[in-house]
């Protein structure tokens, strides 16, 4: 056999039948090795180059929000005529008095200004020179609110943030590693294995938890970084390295852009460039360094040893003391806004935006994400350390079931079965479930309206849908939420001595546990239909109690009124109460002293009206409510994406709005307008 080597001609001595066999296991091997390339992952450096690798700089101009009011006042202005740049490797900061249009401005240019028919928004935002309508580039956005898991640690939050937003082709130990990166970055190494916490049970500091946050949006690799006042709330020192942190990010080449309410001297000091809005409009926007000679030009130098934030915003807020002091404070402010708007910013003709929009596109295929089965297991394993980690509520939801139990087992003792027992029967039954159904329902009222805002923010990340997300959900819950069931089940029905019999007792618990179920669901759609945790915890109970007085002790089926024949098919309480009747009374026998005494238990449910019912009819009655609860939970949650303004675009915003200030890109080497050009361009 001749083998070539390097261009030599090598004789090798074979056996006939051995030739075979070494090129057939040649070719396996070989085809082992093209396989495995193909699937190893890249490395987190290596991976497909994709719009986010770009430096971004986002232009804005004309931006004019406006609130459409009632007949009877006027329109209300948020932004007017607002316009400004921000570039890489640079921090903005937009300040402002409370109500000047910060957060308004920060929601337009990251996008997510929530719509609303009263809303009208107005002006161009670009990224790029991309409309913000059209670009998909990843955008970390962090809100004023952070929202947990609080039962998770650190760690592990990124790591599932990691898995769930990171290329497929990439392993789980690279995104684990890139994540593990991003602690030690954001300087979160110390508290790696701390759970997050929340107000019931402690956990990391407010400066860690907004550093946590800044690292979940950071898992994304954007190149845009917008923060919502992310030192508020904050001390001195925490404040200090959150903004460090986010000067670190600029200086590494993102763009960062934030909304900060009364900095310090230190954190002004951070900031490359400003945004001062007064009333909606600018007052200035430039340079940090140079905003001292601006506002000296016009009169109002720099005190010494003042801190230049609180002055400015001294010099564009309002002194309500007395009407001349406000008098005086508008003048300012007025002159301020005048020397800024004076000129309409500049816009690439549509030809050249579509040109950007192709090329971005041309450039945006990233390899996907997880797969549905991937991301519901990851989302099953948040959701069930979540629910099995939350000790003092699953102590409180034991101690509740378990205390109530004996309460309920104390007042009923060893129940007998005179004449004056089936009332106390029935009266049992009725707490029982009312009891059963309160507990899940309160439960989940307090612990999902909460859930579901930050379930809202990683959907618009585009983490996961809502099909993932209540699979998981109902698959980590359903097994701890049986349990207590049981355990109230298992203490008072020996304590009260009901119908004896294996079966009746398994019945019982299985009508309280699916009752448990349906009463939670129902908890899960007021929930997600209301917008807040405390309108759910108001319209909740309230509207129980009509199925309770519907529940079938208070009143018969036979005389509910026509136009409320409804309600008994929908009250989990009437299914759940009719079924531990019909267990209980079936085959029971009374002592009857007088004739016309009731001797059955089939005669009590007669005069319930449920003589034909059976257990099995009941079950299937309370499933039917379960699925549609779950059903129109499912709808809910799918309507109530998050749904932004767009900008309109055109000849939509009144003329006197087109004296927006021009602030190019171009007017300084790094592109930033200076105080010297705006003064000059007041004056053109």
């Amino acid at each position: 056999m001749l083998l070539a080597v390097g261009g030599l001609m090598v004789t090798l001595a074979f056996p006939g039948r051995a030739v075979p066999t070494l090129l057939f296991t040649a070719a396996v091997n070989t085809v082992r090795v093209i396989r495995h390339a193909r699937k190893k992952p890249k490395p987190a450096n290596q991976a497909t180059v994709t719009a986010a690798d770009r430096p971004v700089t986002v232009e804005w101009s004309n931006v004019t929000c406006k609130l459409s009011a009632s007949k009877s006042s006027k329109e209300k202005i948020i932004l007017e005529g607002v316009s400004g740049v921000a570039t890489p490797g640079r921090v903005l900061a937009i300040l402002g008095p409370s109500g000047s249009g910060k957060t308004t401005l920060l929601n337009t240019l990251a996008g997510r200004l929530p719509a609303s028919s009263k809303i009208h928004l107005f002006g161009h935002v670009t990224r790029n020179g991309v409309p913000v309508d059209h670009d998909d580039q990843p955008v970390a956005y962090v809100t004023q609110d952070d929202l947990f898991f609080s039962q998770l640690t650190v760690r592990e939050t990124l790591h599932i943030a990691a898995q769930m937003t990171l290329p497929a082709n990439m392993s789980t130990d690279d995104k684990h590693r890139f994540a593990d990166a991003l602690i030690r970055k954001l300087g979160l190494l110390s508290t790696v294995n701390t759970r997050v916490g929340d107000e019931k049970s402690r956990g990391i500091s407010g400066g860690e938890k907004k550093r946590l946050s800044l690292a979940c949006e950071l898992i994304s690799t954007p190149k845009l970084i917008l923060c919502d006042e992310p030192t508020s709330g904050l001390d001195a020192f925490q404040a200090a390295k959150v903004m460090a942190s986010l000067r670190d990010l600029a200086q590494a080449g993102h763009t960062v852009i934030c909304s900060i309410h009364q900095p310090s001297s230190s954190i002004f000091n951070m900031c490359d460039d400003i945004v001062l809005l007064a009333g909606g409009r600018v007052a200035y926007a430039g340079a940090t360094a140079d905003a001292p000679a601006h506002f000296e030009n016009l009169g109002y130098p720099m005190p010494e040893r003042c801190n230049p934030a609180e002055r400015y915003l001294d010099l564009i807020s309002v002194d309500f003391s007395s009407s001349e002091t406000v008098a005086e404070s508008n003048s300012r402010i007025d002159k301020l806004l005048s020397a800024f708007h004076r000129h309409v910013p500049t816009r690439g003709s549509k030809h050249d935006t579509d040109d950007e929009v192709q090329k971005v596109k041309s450039i945006q295929q990233a390899p996907s994400r997880l797969g549905m089965f991937g991301k519901v297991r990851l989302l099953f394993q948040r959701a069930w350390k979540q629910v099995t980690r939350d000790k003092k509520t699953n102590i409180s939801r034991f101690m509740s079931s378990f205390m109530s139990a004996l309460l309920f087992g104390a007042i009923y003792w060893r129940i007998g079965n005179t004449q004056t027992t089936i009332q106390d029967r029935l009266g049992l039954l009725q707490v029982c479930t009312i009891n059963t159904a309160m507990t899940a329902l309160v439960k989940t009222l307090n612990v999902f309206s909460k859930e579901s805002v930050l379930v809202n923010r990683e959907r618009v990340r585009g983490s996961y849908g809502v099909a993932q997300y209540f699979i998981s959900k109902l698959l980590a819950e359903m097994p701890v939420s049986a349990f207590f069931p049981l355990v109230f089940s298992m203490t008072v029905y020996p304590m009260v001595r009901l119908s004896s019999g294996l079966g009746k007792i398994l019945r019982f618990i299985g009508i309280v546990t699916l009752e448990s179920f349906t009463a939670a669901s129902y908890g899960l759609f007021i929930g997600a239909l209301m917008p807040s945790t405390e309108a759910a915890l108001a319209v909740g109970p309230s509207s129980f109690v009509l199925q309770i007085v519907f529940g079938g002790l208070y009143v018969t089926d036979e005389n509910v009124p026509g136009w409320a024949s409804w309600i008994p098919r929908i009250s989990l309480i009437k299914h759940a109460y009719e079924g531990l009747c019909v267990n209980e009374f079936r085959g029971l026998e009374f002592q009857a002293e007088r004739p016309y005494d009731v001797k059955t238990g089939d005669q009590v449910l007669q005069r319930m009206t449920w003589e034909d019912s059976t257990v099995l009819k009941t079950c299937i009655s309370q499933a039917r409510v379960l699925v549609f609860n779950y059903l129109a939970t499912f709808a809910i949650l799918t309507l109530k994406k998050p749904r932004f303004e767009k900008l309109q675009h055109g000849n939509d915003i009144d003329d006197e709005e087109e004296s927006a200030v021009i602030i190019e890109a171009d007017d300084l080497p790094n592109g930033q307008l200076s105080a010297a050009d705006a003064t000059s361009k007041a004056g053109a």
